[in-house]
């Protein structure tokens, strides 16, 4: 159970309180979906469920926290946490092995559990949550969505009583999205507290028993899951839909003829099995999704496609001439999923002086370089540091930086990927636009709102003849 009782949270540093006055109950065997607008203070409630707040982050806390009805203000973070399991939305923060079995086994290790013990834990945990063909895996190797049933099978291994799941849909593909669903449900059988927060709704319709939505800082409404059918309430608050149709299988396949066009792809990683053995296909102009379930290669797809990993085998047109890796990777543009892996200048403007080749000052093309933040709703932002935007305003400027250099392929890995309906909408006009404007543009992604919203054609893998991943089992807990 968990108890929140009149609490307001304030940062280190900071003199506005990051959430106030929130009262909530969670009661074995309930689930509680968290959701709102990017800053409603979604993050922090998890935080202080989880014990990081104060523990770790310090600042002041008033009001009352209670974990299976004791205070926790004398308890230490390792005490909290085995009460409460988190996974968190970027899984890779919470890793300490190199590959999946030691990941699994790592605290248990700690606990000095014999081996037989822990091996057992691991081998069921692996079973229920189909990740046995990759238990011998690098963790670095593994695609986002396994990395998540990594991390969440590293917390349900522990058995705690409360399980905290932070925008835990953002990277799983939608079969691996409702099979979460049947988890959360089983959990609450066995009687866990569960909280989930996260903007994506629909994967939650008859799973979790309340919704509660935050607007800043504090808790604006909450009630059973049918509140968030009102399209009106939705758009007050920046909510997603609650409700999204599965178009993967009624959009376009690619055209016979393309403006770029693949032959004869083949690829595998060191000491891997064959990913991609002659493949082929087509992209026309206009904006494409890149379809398939988690590990059946998309990523590695992206890197080829953009010169950035090397083919084995294989050959590149652009509008009928052939491009060699080098020139690829000159005219195609990588929007990777971790915005932060992109962003390096110290400032918004610099950062896309240097995505358009102008140097770090771009003194010249000053002017231009603001009327294309202004375009992406930027330009007041333009002498902040990258690192000090929101994962909205991030998205923005590493998709600015792709289009800016003017390429013939712009490559998006999940750009809506933790956004709230707000900025969901507005990265799709974005992405629309440049398709609009003759960009050939592909986007891996997962989310169903994104590929209704925007995609022409798609791109569907593994190939027919390609092993793709290994089959995964399917019995979940």
């Amino acid at each position: 159970m968990i108890e929140l009782d009149k609490v307001t949270y304030t940062y280190p540093f900071q003199e506005q309180p990051a959430v106030r006055d929130i009262s909530l109950c969670v009661k074995p065997g309930e689930a509680v979906l968290v959701t709102g607008a990017s800053g409603c203070g979604k993050s922090t409630l998890v935080r202080l469920i989880n014990g990081l707040c104060p523990h770790f982050f310090q600042g002041r806390l008033e009001g009352c926290i209670r974990r299976n009805r004791e205070s926790g203000r004398d308890k230490t973070l390792r005490e909290i946490s085995a009460l409460v399991g988190t996974v968190f939305q970027d899984p890779e923060l919470q890793f300490f092995a190199l590959n999946v079995a030691d990941e699994l086994a790592f605290a248990h290790e700690w606990q000095g559990k014999s081996r037989q013990e822990i091996q057992r834990i691991v081998d069921e945990t692996a079973l229920r949550l189909g990740i046995t063909h990759i238990l011998s895996a690098s963790i670095h190797d593994l695609s986002e969505g396994q990395k998540q049933k990594v991390a969440l099978g590293s917390v349900l291994s522990m058995k705690p009583g409360i399980v905290v799941l932070d925008e835990p849909s953002a990277n799983l593909d939608p079969e691996s999205t409702a099979e979460l669903a049947g988890i959360i449900q089983e959990l609450k059988r066995r009687g866990l507290a569960v909280v989930v927060a996260d903007h994506r709704l629909y994967w939650l319709e008859g799973t979790a028993d309340r919704v509660l939505v935050m607007h800043r800082g504090r808790i604006a409404a909450q009630g059973n899951f049918d509140m968030l059918a009102d399209s009106g309430f939705r758009e007050t608050y920046g909510l997603r839909r609650h409700r999204v149709a599965d178009v993967r299988q009624t959009l376009e396949p690619l055209p016979e003829k393309g403006a770029i066009e693949m032959a004869d792809l083949t690829f595998a990683h060191k000491r891997g099995p064959v990913l991609y053995e002659n493949a082929g296909f087509c992209l026309p102009r206009g904006v494409t999704g890149i379809i398939g379930d988690n590990g059946t290669g998309k990523t590695t797809l992206a890197r080829l496609l953009t010169g950035l990993t090397r083919m084995k085998q294989g050959k590149i047109t652009v509008d009928g001439n052939p491009v060699s890796p080098r020139k690829l990777l000159k005219r195609s543009g990588l929007v990777l999923q971790n915005t932060d892996h992109q962003l390096h200048m110290n400032s918004v403007v610099q950062e896309l002086a240097m995505a358009s080749g102008l140097g770090p000052s771009g003194k010249n093309s000053r002017e231009k370089l603001l009327s294309d933040l202004d375009r992406f709703g930027l330009k007041h932002l333009a002498r902040r540091h990258p690192q000090s935007l929101s994962g909205g305003e991030k998205q923005r400027l590493v998709i600015a930086c792709g289009l800016a250099p003017g390429p013939d392929i712009l490559i998006l890995d999940e750009p809506t990927s933790g956004l709230d309906g707000y900025n969901m909408k507005r990265i799709a006009r974005m992405i629309r636009r440049a398709g609009d404007d003759g960009v050939s543009v592909l986007v891996i992604t997962h989310d169903l709102e994104l590929l209704a919203t925007v995609c022409d054609t798609a791109l569907r893998l593994p190939f027919p003849g390609d092993s793709g991943a290994p089959p995964g089992e399917t019995t979940w807990i």
